[in-house]
């Protein structure tokens, strides 16, 4: 409806417009380190106008949303209604109001893929690339992104956005009824505000301190505004990173509404599957600079095994070079052999299912099921967790080290949140700065093969760097609390994933009735039929969270080629599964109206 229409009580502006001003007098006094007169409150800002120019372009938007959801009045029970008037004015990618065929639907899905790859290779205009430190190191995999790229960020902003969405529906925060078709259209309306906004979240601190432009495009910048330039050319960094990350977000939506399954789904498994190849038969050498040899062999897993058993003695393999053979990383053969149990474990797992018997009720002598996935939950309940790690490693590196926020009270500079080396210590341990080695993001942070954590507990002396600095009690600790995080908060997402997407049993119920099926033997009410789907659906539910969770843990336990992590592996196996069901499933609508009015509904 119109922004007229809708009630409001105006004179919470006010209220809002009071704090907003004395928000504005709080950061004044921070930069002035102590607390300030109005007069001297005026003069800052005359005088450091820039500053306060930028905070204001930051803050203010915060405060109109505040103001839209705190002043609305009107029937509907939340006050996310109050968004509508800017929500509806956000570009989307509408529904059809007709059906997709197969091959049309395959078309938009190749389309968007071969979008997503040539955004990978473009870069972000006067980045310094040897500067720069990738935040996500950990999780670059399943962040479905490129370093330094236009989609630097990856599917972060999207997912997080979802998570904080889910979590405030499941935690009743936020007044809303999925089932309601109404309600569900201004939860997803909120989120993709929240897309918007968090990726303005992510990219602001990396831009300042991670991804630092290059001197030569700061100097052209000043010829523009003299002065300023390191100001307009962090701002241009921005703005392309902000392109990016929409784009992605509305090649999501164009595949979830004109093509085969999800994009995020789709993103992911693209990213994994060129690192797996790449990892898996590339027979460059390791170190490209030098020449291949036992010390510098090709880096795919094959051809290095080829080429290392080719030129060690048996003596050799007797002597420890099996190790270097079976554990090199990121590419031994213990990691290919990883990928394959994976593989084959969630192919058995995908393929398992309950099956509860329909009839319909008009035509006669029609039959047909309704499959319960031991996987009900699919895979997006790894991929909230993996997002989750990856922003509590993403944020306690930035409260860490960034200049600003480090400063920030209980926050910044916590060891209890987050410590990652300097320069010099990341160089003596061998691992990036972005890793993590106290604090609560090195606990949580992905594990990657058995020689990130087996053969340092079997051989201490040979692996001391892998403990970073730490006892063998809280090293086994950091491996504990890696599984038990990734299958708690797997179950977790999953039990809101379920009620969030209407695969509850009640939803599912409406969806059987109004298909014109019911379940042979029972009377046709959704009360019964939903009864009868409680016995099977929230256990299952839970299930599949833990089972995907451990699948995810248990892979990187293991290990993997192209340095993709388990979890990057899981969601890749599972997402081509479910691609190529989806696309079998696609190909029966197309023959059976009646089995297309049953997916529809």
């Amino acid at each position: 409806m119109p922004e007229e229409e809708i009630p409001r009580n105006r004179s919470v502006g006010i209220v809002i417009a009071i704090i907003f001003i004395f928000v504005l007098y709080a950061y004044q006094a921070y930069l002035a380190g102590s607390l300030i007169s109005l007069q001297a409150f005026a003069s800052s800002i005359e005088k450091d106008w820039i500053d306060t120019l930028v905070f204001v372009l930051l803050v203010a938007p915060l405060f109109y949303i505040t103001y839209l959801i705190a002043s609305y009045k009107g029937e509907k029970k939340s006050k996310l209604y109050g968004l509508k008037p800017l929500v509806e004015k956000l570009p989307i990618i509408k529904k059809p109001q007709r059906h997709v065929r197969f091959r049309e639907k395959l078309f938009w899905t190749g389309l968007v893929l071969i979008l997503y790859f040539v955004l990978t290779n473009i870069y972000i205009y006067g980045l310094n690339t040897s500067t720069m430190i990738d935040v996500f190191s950990s999780f670059r995999a399943i962040m479905a992104g490129a370093q330094g790229s236009l989609l630097d960020l990856g599917i972060g902003p999207i997912v997080t956005a979802s998570i904080i969405m889910q979590l405030f529906v499941g935690a009743k925060l936020i007044n809303l009824d999925l089932g309601d078709h109404e309600d569900q259209a201004i939860y997803q309306s909120v989120q993709k505000l929240l897309v918007i906004i968090m990726i303005f979240v992510e990219a602001i601190p990396q831009v300042f301190g991670y991804l630092t432009p290059d001197s030569a495009f700061v100097n052209s910048m000043n010829s523009v505004w003299p002065g300023h330039g390191s100001f307009l050319a962090d701002t241009f960094i921005v703005l392309q990173l902000f392109f990016g990350s929409y784009v992605l977000f509305l090649m999501d939506e164009l595949v979830s509404k004109w093509g085969i399954g999800s994009g995020i789904s789709l993103f992911i498994a693209a990213g994994v599957s060129q690192a797996l190849i790449t990892g898996t038969i590339n027979w460059i050498p390791t170190n490209p600079s030098q020449p291949v040899s036992v010390y510098n062999p090709p880096s795919g897993a094959i051809p290095g095994a080829v080429y290392l058993l080719s030129h060690f003695s048996a003596s050799d393999l007797y002597n420890g070079r099996i190790e270097t053979l079976l554990f090199r990383m990121p590419n031994g053969l213990v990691s290919l052999i990883g990928v394959i149990i994976v593989f084959l474990i969630v192919a058995w797992t995908e393929s398992t299912k309950i099956e509860l018997p329909l009839a319909h009720e008009r035509v006669r002598g029609a039959r047909g099921r309704y499959p319960i996935k031991l996987l009900y939950a699919s895979n997006i309940p790894v991929i909230l967790t993996s997002a989750l790690m990856a922003n509590i490693t993403m944020w306690s590196l930035i409260f860490w080290t960034n200049p600003a926020l480090s400063h920030v009270p209980l926050l910044g500079h916590n060891p209890w949140f987050g410590v990652y080396p300097t320069p010099e210590q990341a160089q003596a341990l061998g691992i990036q700065q972005s890793t993590p080695i106290g604090g609560l993001a090195y606990y949580l942070n992905n594990i990657n093969g058995l020689g990130e954590w087996l053969l340092p507990l079997m051989e201490p002396s040979a692996y001391a760097n892998a403990f970073l600095g730490h006892s063998t009690f809280q090293f086994i600790m950091h491996v504990v609390a890696f599984v038990l995080f990734m299958v708690g908060m797997s179950i977790l997402f999953a039990k809101f994933w379920i009620d969030t997407t209407n695969m509850n049993a009640e939803a599912v119920a409406k969806q059987i009735l109004r298909s014109g099926m019911q379940i042979p033997g029972f009377r046709r009410e959704p009360k019964v039929i939903e009864n009868i789907l409680n016995k099977y659906i929230p256990p299952i539910t839970i299930f599949s969270g833990a089972a995907v969770g451990a699948l995810a843990a248990f892979a990187g336990l293991i290990g993997t080629v192209g340095n993709t992590t388990g979890t990057g592996v899981l969601l890749t196996v599972g997402i081509i599964i479910q691609f190529y069901e989806a696309m079998g499933r696609e190909q029966l609508m197309e023959m059976h109206p009646v089995i297309r009015q049953f997916f529809e509904g």
